[in-house]
């Protein structure tokens, strides 16, 4: 199949662990390789934010990366980028009349607009569209219930992205939980499948270098630094264990919008940093700034336990990255994480925002070495029998394919809300 992945803002050559590059970034990334691995041809479009960059490129791993003029070639942050996703569908739409493909995936909603923009042009010019399945990574509707006058995404995703849920042709969901959301959006039962991220087990593994590291119980949260990912609820439980005596852990907080060296100037690193210091804990807190892909199966390796207690999150790729590493993991018990982590099997469920829980959690990990050996291999099995990026691409594919043979008209709302989309573009 040719199968174009559209990823709007995560480009798969993105530093992970900046202000907008996460999960996404390699959730595109490795299924896209391994589809390719498959024998599928896959490009992979997203907006260009540098002038640096090619329109065209082929990637060592076999996928063509389209780099698409759609804005100013610069960083710009995800929540502003709503007013040029037309011009990008736009040129989907023109570099798709060339080659056609069999099947379009959008990853997140705005790109999942462009996709519906895209085919529709196409359509519109006398080609058979594509199927267009489509990957949320998260929905609006639930980061306002959790974040509410906090959440930044641009008032339009209230509207434009259930239009996009009950519009394409497929929703490839990553757990049941997010399966549910979308039912309440309208979206219909058959519409719906269910695909979760995976890992790259030959590189997160057991055996391999590892980072230094000292004599402390060692443990991390890795990704993006925004408060939704809850580092603060590990930096409190820090703070109680420090006041009952307990120093003998540190803490690596692995990511954010800068590099180690200049790490301070990050706000949400200055936030973390003072509330450590407000609970004496600054000497067991280290900020790493962002850390390279390639460096991470040895430093996940130097773990003792990973932690990953968001508010909430749709699925999660750290917790994953640290089972196939043969690190026990602790995760607030939300959205996918509650999937992977098998409490009491890989791992140990907490509640979110609960430092006193988390505070227990990692008393009882950092006492007992056979538990987290146990842990451990337990990790190791379960990552290389479910989430490896072969399996998933494998369930992807299947999914492609049942699109393919019972494809279906987009709903009537379709062109209403492209009146709307274009009302967007004119008012920038």
């Amino acid at each position: 199949m040719k199968i174009s992945m559209v990823s709007e803002h995560a480009s798969p050559l993105a530093a992970i662990g900046g202000e907008d590059a996460g999960g996404q970034n390699v959730h595109v990334a490795e299924l896209s390789a391994a589809l390719v691995r498959r024998g599928h041809s896959v490009t992979v479009f997203t907006r260009r934010d540098s002038a640096r960059l090619h329109w065209e490129q082929m990637l060592s791993n076999g996928v063509c990366l389209v780099n698409v003029d759609a804005g100013p070639p610069r960083e710009i942050v995800k929540d502003k980028i709503l007013p040029f996703i037309p011009e990008f569908g736009d040129h989907l739409a023109d570099y798709w009349a060339e080659n056609v493909p069999d099947v379009v995936h959008g990853h997140f909603w705005m790109s999942g607009v462009a996709c519906i923009e895209g085919v529709a042009k196409l359509q519109d010019r006398g080609f058979q569209p594509p199927a267009v399945a489509e990957t949320f990574h998260a929905l609006g509707i639930v980061k306002r219930r959790h974040q509410g006058v906090a959440d930044t995404s641009p008032p339009e995703r209230e509207f434009l992205e259930p239009w996009v849920a009950r519009s394409v042709d497929r929703v490839i969901a990553t757990c049941p939980d997010e399966a549910f959301e979308l039912r309440a959006l309208g979206v219909g039962r058959k519409r719906i499948s269910i695909a979760p991220c995976g890992v790259d087990t030959q590189v997160f593994r057991p055996d391999g270098p590892v980072r230094e590291r000292g004599h402390r119980f060692r443990i991390a949260t890795i990704g993006r630094l925004v408060p939704r990912k809850g580092v603060d609820t590990v930096i409190e439980a820090l703070g109680r264990l420090a006041a009952s005596g307990r120093t003998d852990i540190e803490l690596l907080v692995v990511g954010g919008s800068l590099t180690k060296d200049h790490v301070a100037s990050d706000p949400e690193v200055r936030r973390l940093r003072d509330l450590a210091d407000s609970l004496g804990v600054s000497r067991q807190v280290i900020f790493t700034g962002q850390v390279p892909r390639d460096e991470m199966p040895a430093l996940t390796r130097s773990l003792d336990a990973a932690v990953c207690c968001p508010w909430y999150e749709p699925f999660g790729i750290v917790p994953l990255e640290a089972m196939a590493s043969g690190v026990p993991t602790i995760v607030a018990a939300v959205g996918g994480l509650a999937e992977t982590t098998v409490d009491g099997v890989t791992g140990l469920h907490v509640p979110p925002k609960d430092p006193a829980a988390l505070a227990e959690a990692i008393c009882t990990l950092a006492d007992d070495p056979q538990l987290r050996s146990r842990f451990g291999e337990a990790g190791v099995e379960r990552a290389r029998a479910r989430y490896t990026w072969d399996r998933i691409a494998g369930d992807t594919e299947h999914i492609y394919r049942a699109m393919r043979d019972h494809w279906e008209q987009p709903e009537p709302e379709v062109a209403r809300s492209r009146r709307r989309l274009r009302r967007v573009e004119e008012g920038s």
